[in-house]
């Protein structure tokens, strides 16, 4: 199957709009690390250009006012908006709200969608996501979250962790066991919980690389969550009752593509910052530019970074052509290639500024500790090579008799058996 990654006038206009947004709004904002609320209130004016502009939300549909021109173009847009750590807020696609919203907008029922998804999509509220546990990160078939009926509806129990944003979250999507004895990927439902129901216990900000002293005021969180007795309604499962695992399948597909382009707009960054050094920074009697170790690292870098964004791209079409089922085996591939790019890149730009790539003066360490992570989060890089190479197997079979295809005296006698007229000179 050919496939092509044209784009039309119209997004063309939309991307150089965003691409002189980003560089001139998105990353001086970057740059003031404003503790939420003053973000907030600085952001807001730039959101309100933003949606002018049509380009708030666009992973969704064009009955909830996003762009409806598929995953490609939301692929290209996401490179350019990945530039910046705030850009996706600013843009609406930000993890976890924009996983939730497609969820919502898929699922909800009338009311869910005036409760949950409209304020959402406004951005009045923010939300969370709550999958992971301590003993279950990779295997979602590991959890054990309780979900059990009660008179008049469902009683939840359990405990997660690295909930994002669930401190700052005015509610979160739950995902806990509802049927142990069903098949593995069965068991699970979805849940919308209000973070301040009772019996919803957000114990802490999770210290990590990211953020190793987490701070209240912080755009961004990772929490521990414990949900003790909660008592919900029937109206707070969102789908089906034991569709929870297939359900977050459907937010974790699109969103991978989206993840490796704004890595892939991060690692564009810092090569831009690694070339920009080697111009002027001068030692051992020339300049960085003219060493033939920076050349390589430059040379590196670009060819990584294009082979990710061309892997990301056939992915997004992928997804246009087939739907994220059809695409499992190129989300996967560029899950873990993008991951290790996104890592490499930036640490080259941070050895070719030496001191003052480690210093905080610049983003490049703090973009560092970051990329660690992606190598873990939407799946660890190990499950998705796994993931890979089985779907990839699928397309062969063992040769006959145990022999390999390229044996070159099977070949040889095949050869002999096709072409036997002309090799005894007949017609």
């Amino acid at each position: 199957m050919s496939w092509s990654f044209e784009t039309d006038p119209e997004t063309e206009a939309d991307l150089a709009w965003i691409r002189q947004f980003i560089e001139g709004k998105a990353i001086p904002l970057e740059a003031l690390n404003l503790p939420v609320a003053e973000f907030d209130r600085v952001a807001a004016p730039l959101i309100k250009e933003v949606r002018a502009r049509g380009l708030w939300a666009a992973h969704l549909g064009p009955e909830h006012g996003g762009s409806g021109r598929g995953q490609l173009h939301l692929a290209l847009m996401n490179e350019i908006v990945g530039r910046s750590r705030v850009g996706p807020l600013l843009f609406g696609t930000a993890p976890p709200d924009s996983g939730n919203l497609e969820l919502l907008a898929l699922h909800a029922t009338p009311a869910q969608r005036e409760r949950y998804f409209q304020p959402l999509l406004d951005g009045a509220v923010r939300s969370a996501v709550a999958m992971t546990e301590p003993e279950a990160g990779a295997d979602p078939t590991l959890l054990t979250t309780r979900l059990d009926r009660c008179d008049g509806g469902w009683v939840l129990n359990g405990h997660k962790w690295f909930a994002t944003n669930a401190s700052l979250a005015d509610f979160m999507l739950v995902m806990a066991v509802s049927d142990p004895a069903a098949a593995p990927r069965d068991r699970a439902t979805v849940v919308i919980v209000d973070r301040d129901q009772p019996g919803v216990d957000v114990r802490r900000d999770i210290p990590s690389m990211e953020d190793p002293e987490p701070r209240p005021a912080q755009i961004e969180n990772h929490c521990e969550v414990v949900f003790t007795n909660v008592r919900l309604p029937d109206g707070a499962v969102l789908g089906e009752p034991g569709r929870g695992f297939a359900m977050m399948q459907e937010r974790l597909g699109p969103a991978r593509v989206h993840h490796c382009m704004r890595w892939i707009g991060q690692a564009q960054r810092a090569l831009d910052m690694l070339c920009e050094r080697a111009t002027y920074r001068y030692s051992h009697g020339s300049t960085l530019a003219d060493k033939q170790t920076v050349q390589n690292w430059i040379a590196d870098s670009a060819a990584e970074i294009a082979a990710a964004r061309l892997l990301t791209l056939q992915a997004a079409w992928r997804i246009d052509q087939a739907g994220s089922r059809g695409a499992r085996a190129e989300i996967a591939l560029i899950k873990f290639y993008g991951a290790t790019v996104l890592h490499d890149v930036i640490d080259r730009a941070i050895q070719a500024h030496g001191s003052l790539g480690y210093s905080s003066d610049l983003p490049l360490e703090a973009m560092y500790r970051r990329a660690r992570a992606a190598r873990i989060y939407d799946g660890p890089d190990e499950v998705h090579r796994q993931s890979a190479a089985r779907l990839i197997l699928r397309g062969y079979a063992p040769p006959p008799g145990g022999v390999p295809t390229e044996h070159l005296p099977s070949r040889r006698r095949a050869a002999e058996s096709l072409f036997a007229d002309w090799l005894e000179g007949r017609t």
